[in-house]
């Protein structure tokens, strides 16, 4: 996926809600609505008492948001699926895949880190705002593509170029959103939140995106994804937002860049974390990329049956993701790392040796859980400890080495799955994440003893 709506991170104080009852009583006037409503829905959130997991609801700003993210995220998934399906259809090429998903994440690698530099300087719901607009475009122009039978292969991959730069800018700005709208001591339950309905989505938008796909063809999910934007951008207008005084420096891009690039080389931890997250994007990520050939041709599997694969995966991940939320600020997350380095590459290689439908569904929830509290935590970790001046910077350092990675994973898993296999591809990845999970273990013992 497009890591583009990837976890929305933003919150800020609850003031001046409506009685539950007036709530009430607006949703009894007429139909409901087709589309849930931000607005509506975010007031209801907030007249109702919500336990521990759920306590950067609390505050107006943040349930805006995050309701318009679940809704645009379902379409983000739909999209995903439809996109990979389609083109394997088209090609029956493991390694136009790859390509594909290369074409997707390389912008990331190519301009995240100035947009680093855009996210300490820039007025982000307004740039988010912006980004969120083009990618309705790109959503709808693909939906007419493939409706009108003029779609190929080299169309669809050059759209996901164009997404993928979207996202690129859209990435970074959006996760350091979210120290200006919680406070700090939210900020785990909000990424943990973030998580939740980035994968709640990817439960509810694969299922529903292999069904569409499987009904009336892949326009149809691409069409619902453009619609899908509608809500996010509702939620971004609707926000009451005082952003912080921009950065009044204006130092060269270099220069701003390098500071922030300085501050990561004289700290182990964060040096470590960041390796980590580029090995994973390497070496685990590459999963996503080959699930339609294991699907397909290992398990046999119709548009469908991809569909329920993709949406086990999200089931774990929503399970870790509401796990994490519940913790709060828990005092030991280098530990969650850790365990998420290991068990996250020891599931994902069980599940290459399986052929059998159900017993690889479970195998797939696990493996979501386990990458969800890897990917969350270290983001944590990563939004706490970095100044609020460097914040942009440095998380989308981390974007570079986690999502800007992912181009490379999908081209040397694309090219062994074309030439070996899809199971031995994904194979040689986990064992490599085990060894390097071994030896952080064994080079950075202060990672694992992280607060």
């Amino acid at each position: 996926m497009d890591e583009a709506k990837r976890s929305p991170l933003g919150t800020s104080t609850a003031n001046g809600q409506p009685p539950y009852g007036e709530a009430g009583r607006a949703g009894a006037d007429g139909p409901p609505p087709i589309v849930p409503q931000p607005a509506s829905l975010a007031r209801v959130a907030g007249a109702v008492r919500l336990p521990k997991t759920f306590t950067a609801l609390h505050h107006r700003n943040f349930r805006l948001y995050w309701v318009g993210q679940v809704v645009s995220l379902c379409g983000t998934w739909m999209q995903t699926t439809a996109q990979n399906w389609l083109v394997y259809q088209l090609t029956a090429s493991p390694f136009t895949l790859g390509l594909l998903n290369f074409a997707n994440q390389t912008p990331t690698l190519l301009f995240t880190l100035f947009a680093g530099v855009m996210a300490d300087r820039a007025n982000k719901r307004t740039f988010l705002i912006t980004t969120q607009t083009l990618a309705m475009l790109q959503a709808a122009i693909l939906a007419v593509l493939v409706y009108t039978g003029t779609a190929r292969a080299e169309h669809v991959i050059v759209l996901a170029f164009i997404l993928g730069t979207i996202n690129a800018f859209d990435n970074p700005i959006r996760q350091s959103f979210t120290p200006e709208l919680v406070p700090k001591t939210d900020i785990m339950n909000a990424v943990a939140l973030g998580a939740t309905a980035f994968n709640g989505a990817r439960i509810i938008g694969p299922a529903i995106g292999g069904a569409v796909v499987a009904w009336v063809g892949a326009s149809g999910a691409f069409g619902l994804n453009a619609l899908s934007f509608l809500a996010v951008l509702a939620g971004l207008f609707m926000i009451q937002y005082q952003p912080r005084a921009p950065q009044r420096q204006r130092d060269p891009l270099w220069t701003s860049l390098r500071e922030g690039v300085n501050y990561i080389r004289g700290n182990r931890a964060v040096i470590t974390l960041l390796l980590q997250a580029s090995m994973v994007g390497i070496f685990g990520m590459p999963y996503a990329t080959l699930m339609p050939v294991m699907a397909a041709d290992v398990l046999g599997l119709d548009a469908g049956g991809y569909g329920l694969l993709m949406s086990a995966t999200g089931v774990g991940a929503l399970a870790g993701a509401l796990i994490l939320a519940s913790l709060g600020n828990y005092r030991h997350k280098g530990r969650l790392v850790m365990m998420g380095d290991f068990l996250f590459p020891t599931l994902l290689l069980l599940f290459t040796l399986s052929r059998v439908t159900w017993l690889s569904t479970i195998l797939l929830a696990g493996m979501g859980l386990f990458l969800i509290l890897r990917n969350a935590t270290t983001n944590t970790l990563l939004q706490t400890a970095v100044p609020d001046q460097l914040r942009g910077r440095v998380i989308s350092v981390y974007m570079v080495m986690f999502i800007g990675m992912t181009p490379v994973g999908a081209l040397q898993s694309g090219w062994l799955a074309q030439n070996y296999g899809a199971p031995f591809a994904l194979q040689v990845g986990c064992v490599i994440l085990l060894l390097s999970a071994l030896l952080v273990l064994w080079r950075r013992p202060e990672v694992r003893n992280l607060p």
